[in-house]
């Protein structure tokens, strides 16, 4: 039985749309990624935020690759009215839930 995570991404696109990078593609630069935030940040208290809903899975597969002590933490923001236009005013739905206060922050947001 094939479940949702098997499927290829295309499967969830309309069909006239091209891929522009494919799962390894994608896999090799969030490892490279995860490896330039392990070098520039030795010794730094950082915390990943990741903005809610759509950074979650790209969030943990770069936490993954990060080989630091991190913390993490979420917002949750809304600036589109109707789902598709942006009003370009920026409503906090869910806010962080502990201080950033002298800590490198790394927004996470797609």
């Amino acid at each position: 039985m094939e479940t949702q995570a098997a499927r290829t991404h295309t499967e969830f696109t309309d069909p006239n749309l091209d891929v522009m990078f494919t799962a390894d593609e994608i896999s090799t630069r969030v490892k490279q990624l995860g490896q330039q935030i392990t070098k520039d940040y030795q010794d730094k208290d950082i915390v990943l935020v990741g903005v809610l809903k759509g950074s979650c899975v790209f969030m943990a597969d770069l936490m993954r690759e990060i080989d630091l002590a991190i913390e993490i933490d979420f917002m949750a923001v809304a600036s589109y009215k109707d789902g598709t236009v942006s009003t370009g005013d920026v409503e906090i739905i869910k806010d962080l839930m502990k201080p950033i206060r002298d800590k490198d922050v790394i927004i996470v947001e797609d």
